[in-house]
């Protein structure tokens, strides 16, 4: 048996017409699939970060996954200060006045409009833990 990747995570939300609005609109993800299941009853909506990557769905149907409740999903990113202005000029509110540090990257944290927290990390490429 050979894992070779993460494809999707799941995202709880409590609704999916403004999550999709934010991870779009705001994040810039582009939908790879909106569409119906369980004879039309639930809805699989799909999307992807601009530069490829795992995708996320945007789910509303898993009882032990209250909309808000996902913590620390990171976000890479090449330029932490560029992309954190690119972020916030659309509307995106950090969690922190400063940049966080440790020895493998730095990062800023945000929240989703569900309370979902998202981690914004640039990686140190020198750090070889």
């Amino acid at each position: 048996m050979t894992l070779t990747s993460i494809e999707v995570v799941s995202v709880p939300v409590s609704d999916q017409d403004a999550a999709k609005s934010f991870y779009t609109g705001k994040l810039g993800f582009s939908v790879e699939m909106d569409s119906s299941f369980a004879g039309g009853s639930m809805r699989w909506v799909m999307l992807r970060p601009p530069a490829g990557g795992a995708a996320i769905t945007l789910v509303t149907w898993f009882e032990t996954m209250p909309a808000g409740s996902l913590r620390g999903a990171v976000l890479g990113c090449d330029d932490l200060e560029k992309t954190v202005a690119d972020l916030a000029a659309r509307g995106v509110s950090f969690n922190e006045d400063e940049v966080q540090e440790a020895p493998w990257g730095r990062w800023k944290t945000f929240d989703d409009p569900d309370g979902n927290g998202w981690v914004l990390q640039q990686d140190n490429p020198s750090f070889r833990g």
